[in-house]
């Protein structure tokens, strides 16, 4: 049976996302737990708590969903293809999630990311 979750539920654990997110990797892998960022990162953006993921609001579909601060200026510190995307918090991954567009990337340059939904459906 699939239960639905109650706005206020969702919203509390979107809202500890948005108070606590600072850090986005872009990443050639996608991580499977925190510890596995530090081997696919190929560049970040850091981002001061509550600043990069917005609050909560209704979602396009259903529940409730957050969105992402665009990102203008990303360090690449790696070279490889990215393909993948990790929000933590310094210590825990957050959210993670794929590209819309894989791309070759160059230690020392930059990269843009635009803003994006991250959305949790009621059912």
């Amino acid at each position: 049976m699939v239960a639905k979750i109650d706005t206020s539920v969702l919203d509390l654990g979107l809202t500890n996302f948005h108070n606590i997110a600072t850090r986005i990797d872009i990443l050639s892998a996608e991580p499977s737990v925190y510890g596995d960022i530090a081997t696919y990162t190929l560049g970040d953006n850091v981002w001061s708590a509550g600043s990069a993921v917005g609050a909560p609001a209704a979602g396009d579909v259903s529940g409730r969903k957050v969105t992402t601060t665009a990102i203008t200026a990303g360090t690449v510190t790696g070279s490889g293809t990215v393909a993948y995307w990790s929000i933590t918090d310094g210590t825990t991954l957050l959210a993670c999630g794929v590209l819309s567009t894989s791309q070759a990337v160059y230690s020392g340059n930059s990269f843009t990311l635009g803003a994006f939904k991250i959305e949790l459906p009621d059912r």
